[in-house]
């Protein structure tokens, strides 16, 4: 077609097709820097690790042979002595450590509630704000180990007390910064309604701020209860009782039979708690899912 066959439409539409050419690809050499800088810092600190690389290998040797051992134990049948006593020990156990971690989990939350108030900038004054976030970040930087062995074990010796109160006071740091959070991104349209009414202080707190935040708040207390189960393992290593005392003690002994029973206890009671705990938090937080009928809405807004 020649240019004096060109019509108006067919001059538009080129001018259009020239307009939407594609954009030039972004430069990627800054996130090519980026990554390369990444793996040389992690070369460098495996390098600076002192690690024995070379001993590497005995993963696939004396890991094998270890995961045999252990798994002489799984195979036998649980109902037979002494294999029975052994899967009853360990369950027993391990809901020694659920319940460490429920107590504790359940101890953070109540004490986390009221430094949320005090952490979140739309309900306190700056200075109580920056205050109450120090005291909770400073929670945050000590281990929970510490805790038990600094304060809790010489106070209430060895036992699931001391470590269901290490891990209350480890909880109480994150989940008062994530509750604090929580409140801060609250609708301030109840707030305006109810300081409009003539509301009390003490009920906007209640009826406007917890309300709007309390699945959200329920959801990091459930969260917080799979950490703290995992976490009590580990406290039960130095004397905290529950399925760490045990594992603790069947290690120095070498009983690889009984340690893979005790291990196995602690997955299928860990991943159905974390299941359980899941599901749970999903539905505080998505809903149930069912429809709103029109007459429960007109309910809802009588």
């Amino acid at each position: 077609m020649s240019a004096r066959d060109e019509t108006p439409a067919n001059a538009t539409a080129s001018a259009g097709r020239a307009s939407a050419a594609r954009p030039q690809e972004p430069s990627k050499a800054r996130s090519t820097l980026v990554w390369i800088a990444l793996l040389v810092l992690f070369a460098g600190a495996a390098f600076l690790s002192d690690a024995r690389w070379s001993q590497i290998t005995g993963i696939f040797t004396d890991g094998g042979r270890y995961l045999v051992l252990m798994g002489e134990g799984l195979f036998q049948n649980p109902f037979a002595e002494p294999q029975s006593e052994q899967w009853t020990l360990a369950f027993e156990r391990m809901m020694e450590s659920v319940y460490m971690a429920w107590v504790g989990t359940l101890l953070g939350a109540l004490i986390s509630v009221p430094f949320g108030f005090l952490a979140a900038r739309n309900v306190s004054g700056p200075v109580t704000v920056q205050i109450t976030r120090a005291f909770l970040n400073l929670i945050r930087a000590v281990p929970e180990l510490v805790f038990a062995i600094v304060i809790m074990l010489p106070i209430f010796g060895f036992g699931p007390l001391a470590g269901a109160l290490a891990l209350g006071v480890g909880a109480v740091g994150t989940l008062g910064k994530l509750t604090a959070e929580a409140l801060e991104g609250i609708d301030t349209g109840p707030v305006e309604a109810g300081q409009a009414s003539g509301a009390s202080r003490w009920s906007i707190l209640r009826w406007a701020y917890w309300t709007q935040v309390l699945p959200e708040v329920l959801a990091f207390w459930l969260y917080r209860f799979e950490i703290n189960i995992r976490a009590s393992a580990v406290l039960g290593v130095i004397g905290a009782g529950g399925i760490g005392s045990l594992l603790s003690q069947l290690f120095g002994q070498r009983e690889w039979e009984q340690i893979g029973i005790t291990l196995a206890v602690v997955i299928i009671v860990t991943v159905g708690v974390d299941a359980i705990s899941g599901s749970i938090r999903h539905r505080i937080i998505a809903g149930s899912g069912r429809s709103v009928s029109t007459e429960e809405k007109a309910e809802a807004t009588v």
